[in-house]
């Protein structure tokens, strides 16, 4: 069951870093997809299968997303909105590994 919603939540994670960067070039759309993103991060439980998977997807996408088109142009562009984005995945990735559980201790 766990990985079924680790899946979802990956899949959730990438559809919404796709709306982050078709909106990123409007300033609401940037401000709009930020808090978005950040609400579902702390909305979800800390943990490898919940929150971690879905900034997984998110970033994963992004990245992605990142690299040049083959026609050459860029889906995320380079100027304060396009660097504002990469930061949120990185203020992503250090929340969602920062608050991992700590391992049990084996008896």
């Amino acid at each position: 069951m766990r990985a079924l919603a680790a899946v979802g939540l990956l899949l959730a994670g990438a559809a919404t870093g796709v709306a982050t960067v078709a909106l990123h070039e409007l300033s609401w759309g940037l401000v709009l997809a930020a808090v978005a993103t950040l609400a579902a991060v702390v909305a979800l439980p800390p943990g490898w299968w919940s929150r971690l998977a879905f900034v997984a997807g998110w970033d994963l996408m992004v990245g992605w997303l990142a690299f040049p088109r083959p026609e050459g142009d860029y889906l995320l562009s380079q100027d304060v909105q396009g660097y504002a984005v990469l930061g949120l995945g990185l203020v992503l990735i250090v929340l969602a590994i920062g608050t991992l559980p700590r391992p049990r201790a084996l008896a």
